[in-house]
């Protein structure tokens, strides 16, 4: 809806949690400027704390994965449950964006939340849980699909209250969510061990009331889109218009699923981000699930060594992710592509750094190359969404940035978990390190094959932008 037309009433079961229309008539231009700053740091730090909350909730499993293993679930049981989360999660993220898309931000995201966290309350209290690995794993199915709750709402408040050439810096930010909320799990879960005396059940009802909490501040902070509330479009605040025009005589003509259709599932732009992501959540997890083993069994380090290296890649993919949203936007204008093929170059160098290092390399180099490798893959894995939003119209924004995430989790995540681990045990490390230098390649490859198209919309957003000003 524009500015100027009348508000419908929604009707139907889920009525509340559609969009609301924009509010007529709009504020002063006075209020509207004294209101914009405050209330776009409000909804920030609503979907930021919002976000964060969902990975508290997401995969506790590997935290007390020593603890259920010893009372009585194998291995192979602990790895099935923990894929039941990834994969319902990647189809989740494609089609909860999907209804996301048309629904109200402010309920959307606290609602999955909620329902995310009464899931692990679940697993937390009720008998036999960790005795069945089909109802464990059926539980953490159900918790991955609400987990895609998580991101879509999150992506179209970046798309209504953050224009194109302040996004990636923006997003970069919002980005760091991510591993906020896995440092306050393990927070979380070791303070609850520590209260129960190592009971792993603390481990997913601590974290819960947490997130439960933080739905709430959240349901406080958010607001849909600045029109919501009266405020005009961000693209009229800040005189930068999208890279990508709304088509309205489309969506008067055409079903919400054929619009995705058509700007989703044929768009070829969106298929190579897609298939790009394959690769480079292939590599992210190619790393952070083998890094402990790889360091114990192939450097003879700790356990408590290989633990730290995986710690020390997550938290410097902040530093990353922050360091490649400000270069996408004042390096490269805005070229996400660019951007990221940048950094999956350096992140290529620092893994064949790390996997040719020959045994005895000293601890502090191998940490070193791991260090380079979480700060040069989280901001390409940051900037596949982030293009999806740039590079598709607002009313499918978020769905275009699901179906990149559903073929990186269903895909990428679970072939550096599966096929990594069958490669390992019957071919060696070697191999293994082989098949994560190509995946660089291939993403990179993907990223190319998007590159004219972004080209393109940067240089008629460009346009507009001269226009507006000649005005």
């Amino acid at each position: 809806m524009t500015m100027n037309d009348s508000p419908t009433k929604k009707t139907g079961v889920f009525s509340y949690l559609a969009a609301p229309p924009a509010l007529k008539p709009g504020l002063s231009q006075d209020t509207a400027r004294r209101l914009y700053p405050s209330k776009r740091l409000q909804v920030f730090m609503g979907i930021f704390l919002g976000y964060a909350a969902f990975y508290l909730i997401r995969n506790n499993v590997s935290l007390v994965a020593a603890i259920l293993n010893e009372n009585g679930l194998t291995k192979t049981g602990i790895g099935i449950i923990a894929n039941a989360v990834l994969i319902a999660y990647g189809f989740s993220k494609f089609f909860m964006a999907t209804v996301s898309d048309r629904s109200n931000a402010r309920y959307f995201l606290p609602l999955g939340l909620v329902l995310s966290a009464l899931t692990n309350f679940v697993v937390a209290f009720v008998p036999g849980v960790a005795g069945s690995i089909g109802l464990f794993a059926t539980l953490m199915f159900i918790n991955g699909w609400f987990q895609g709750m998580g991101w879509p709402p999150s992506g179209r408040v970046l798309v209504h209250w953050f224009s194109t050439n302040e996004r990636g810096w923006k997003t970069a930010i919002w980005n760091c969510a991510h591993n906020v909320g896995g440092v306050g799990l393990g927070a979380l879960a070791a303070a609850g061990l520590s209260l129960t005396g190592g009971q792993w059940q603390a481990a997913f009802w601590l974290p819960a009331i947490v997130a439960i909490v933080v739905a709430v501040i959240a349901f406080v902070l958010i607001r849909d889109t600045p029109a919501s509330i009266g405020l005009p479009t961000i693209e009229q605040w800040r005189d930068d218009p999208p890279k990508v025009e709304p088509d309205t005589d489309e969506t008067k003509k055409l079903s919400y699923w054929q619009i995705i259709v058509r700007h989703v599932i044929l768009n070829p732009t969106m298929v190579f981000l897609a298939l790009a992501n394959v690769f480079i959540y292939t590599l992210r997890y190619g790393i952070t699930t083998w890094t402990p083993t790889y360091l114990t069994q192939h450097h003879n380090m700790s356990v408590v060594s290989g633990i730290a290296g995986f710690s020390l890649f997550e938290l410097s993919g902040i530093v990353g992710t922050l360091l490649c949203g400000w270069v996408s936007d004042k390096v490269f204008k805005g070229n996400r592509s660019y951007t990221g093929m940048a950094f999956m170059a350096l992140f290529g160098v620092a893994l064949v750094l790390y996997w040719l290092a020959p045994l005895g390399t000293p601890g502090w180099l191998l940490m070193t190359y791991l260090a380079l490798m979480g700060a040069c893959i989280y901001g390409p894995v940051m900037l596949i969404g982030l293009q999806a939003l740039d590079m598709s119209a607002r009313t499918v924004a978020g769905t275009s940035a699901g179906f990149t995430g559903l073929f990186g989790y269903v895909l990428g995540a679970s072939m550096a978990s599966s096929l990594i681990g069958w490669i390992v045990d019957h071919w060696g490390w070697n191999s293994a390190y082989i098949l994560l230098v190509v995946s660089v390649g291939i993403a990179i490859g993907f990223l190319i094959a998007v590159l004219p198209r972004e080209k393109k919309l940067i240089a008629e957003h460009d346009a507009r932008v001269a226009a507006m000003k000649r005005r």
